[in-house]
């Protein structure tokens, strides 16, 4: 028997084999790297990792403008998407405002005239938006940085009585009374509207608000739910903020008007 032999083929084989990869049949194959030499030098390219290099400060200052952009419109301003012709006359579908939230934050309070973005849950709505939490999360993220439309419980109206006042429709002439004045509406008022067709006459509870759109005859406001309570009137701390700028599209670029009355 030729043991040299046997020692010899054993050694050629297990140092043959010792070089490559196990494949599927217990035997080692070649690397990876061998197999696809084209990806290996592609991996290795000094622009593919110049470009990686690169990248990495760009996703990185993507993230922080993102994280800033939400910080700033959850609690600074926060752009806000039209959905209806309700506030006509002031504001169109498809405008974008910006909403100032530190308006009212230090002790101030809306005031007769504001435009205002609030929560209506529980005063105009009783629902409290999608069923699906997942819908509703991507909704809000999406409408707080002005690229969907709202959630259905925000709504966007201008006050026209605070807290005290008795807002009566309508004085002779057909115009609304603020504690007993006939207020002017001509510079806000849908071209061809009347104050309302809906009478009332109403004292609006303290810590309160008293809204109503711009375009009366296509506006669901403080009038269709004199019934709920509260008597149709929104609470104050419900306000998200103040509507100061149309931002968006560029030719409506503009200041919302403040008339004070009252």
């Amino acid at each position: 028997m030729d043991t040299h032999a046997q020692l010899s083929e054993r050694d050629g084989a297990s140092s043959s084999d010792s070089s490559a990869p196990a494949g599927d049949d217990g035997r080692e194959g070649p690397s990876r790297s061998s197999r696809f030499p084209a990806l290996a030098r592609l991996a290795a390219s000094p622009r593919l990792v110049r470009t990686g290099r690169m990248l990495r400060p760009v996703g990185a200052l993507t993230a922080v403008c993102l994280v800033t952009m939400l910080l700033v419109s959850t609690f600074v301003v926060q752009p806000f998407l039209i959905p209806s012709g309700s506030m006509k006359g002031t504001l169109r579908p498809g405008d974008r405002i910006l909403v100032n939230k530190l308006a009212y934050r230090f002790g101030g309070e809306p005031r007769r005239g504001d435009v205002v973005v609030f929560d209506g849950s529980g005063s105009f709505s009783d629902e409290t938006g999608a069923s699906n939490p997942v819908t509703r999360l991507l909704r809000k993220a999406g409408a707080s940085v002005g690229l969907a439309e709202p959630v259905e419980t925000d709504f966007v109206k201008r006050v026209i009585g605070v807290g005290g006042d008795r807002v009566t429709c309508c004085d002779a002439r057909g115009r609304l009374m603020v504690n007993g004045v006939a207020i002017d509406e001509s510079g806000y008022l849908y071209p061809g509207d009347t104050p309302s067709r809906v009478p009332f006459d109403i004292v609006v509870p303290e810590g309160r608000l008293w809204v109503m759109g711009d375009h009366r005859s296509d506006s669901r406001d403080s009038r269709d739910h004199l019934g709920a309570p509260g008597g149709g009137t929104v609470p104050v701390d419900k306000v998200i903020g103040r509507a100061d700028w149309i931002g968006w599209p560029a030719g409506r670029w503009a200041s919302i008007g403040r008339p004070s009355y009252g």
